[in-house]
């Protein structure tokens, strides 16, 4: 029988001590595998970009680059690594902010053991986590839609053209081709479309554009 393939964690925290911990805790997890660890903010973010986790675990206050700063430089190049904040942070505008720019969980250092391993599997299957120890849950609208509010109205237009084009199965360079701009602003494009939808792959794209009668595929 083919054994399942592993969930696949990079960690990046500065505090050596809480970084072992978040390891061996993840060691025991069989479907889950540390593949990399990071002590500052600049290696996370280049390893992150060499490895290609599933997960990438972040601190925020790390030396040489914020942990901010690592979620915007990931989320330019991948809406599908999932980034899961780890912080002591109770913010409410800090948590915000992480969600904003592409965090898929944000939680707290103080927490249980089983909140992390929870969130890895929820943001696994495409959804979001706040943890329970924070009081404003509603920091999670940082993440849906406001009520009444159609997903579609709020992408630009040039967004909804790179919409139009990845449901039609066209690859990065054709439409930088056909729109005549670059296929890293293409990338740009598609991941803002992502994070608006909240819908993280081509085929849930596709899949929404039928349901929305945007498209037959014929």
């Amino acid at each position: 029988m083919k054994e399942a393939r592993k969930i696949t964690v990079i960690l990046a925290e500065d505090h050596t001590i809480v970084r072992e911990g978040v390891d061996s805790l993840l060691a025991g997890e069989p479907d889950l595998t540390v593949i990399g660890q990071a002590p500052d903010g600049l290696q996370a973010a280049e390893l992150i970009k060499e490895l290609r986790p599933d997960v990438a675990i972040l601190d925020l206050n790390m030396p040489k680059l914020h942990g901010i700063e690592v979620i915007r430089r990931t989320r330019k190049w991948s809406t599908q690594v999932k980034i899961a904040v780890l912080s002591v942070s109770r913010d409410p505008k800090i948590v915000e902010e992480a969600f904003r720019i592409g965090a898929n969980a944000f939680l707290l250092k103080d927490g249980p053991r089983r909140h992390l391993v929870d969130a890895i599997h929820i943001i696994m299957e495409g959804g979001f986590y706040v943890s329970p120890l924070l009081e404003a849950r509603a920091l999670l609208t940082a993440t849906r839609r406001p009520a009444g509010v159609d997903p579609l109205d709020t992408l630009s237009s040039r967004e909804y053209q790179v919409f139009g084009l990845l449901v039609e199965g066209m690859r990065a360079k054709e439409i930088a081709a056909r729109l005549d701009i670059s296929p890293k602003t293409v990338d740009t494009y598609r991941s803002n479309v992502m994070r608006k939808l909240h819908i993280y792959d081509v085929p849930g794209l596709v899949k929404y554009a039928l349901q929305r009668k945007l498209t037959t595929l014929e």
